[in-house]
């Protein structure tokens, strides 16, 4: 009978879905064309699928910490911000006019004339 596989936490499987995530973002910064960065996205899957079997936790700390290196290495210095996000392009840009109540209207009139 086999031994089975170690299960890891919660907190674990969460951890490598942020790693996995950030990888497919970061790789997305630097790539303008989707089709060219869905190749990328293929690699970086692979990549973790080929450590999805490592079950010693210091091997697994050691793949992941070198991980996180490269990403910190790789990191685009100006990533993408959807337009109407903070610090997007379009951040704030057409801001709607302040709607004012009744009351504060006629106190404006009334104090323009």
């Amino acid at each position: 009978m086999s031994t089975p596989a170690t299960s890891y936490s919660a907190a674990h499987r969460q951890y490598v879905k942020s790693l996995y995530k950030r990888y497919l973002v970061n790789s997305l910064n630097w790539y303008i064309r989707r089709d060219l960065w869905r190749e990328r996205a293929i690699e970086i899957r692979a990549e973790f699928e080929r450590n999805r079997n490592i079950t010693d936790p210091r091997a697994l700390a050691l793949v992941l910490e070198q991980a996180e290196e490269r990403l910190a290495k790789e990191i685009h210095p100006d990533p993408y911000r959807p337009p109407l996000f903070p610090d997007g392009t379009k951040w704030e840009r057409n801001l709607p006019p302040r709607m004012f109540s009744a009351k504060e209207k006629a106190d404006a009139l009334a104090a323009s004339h």
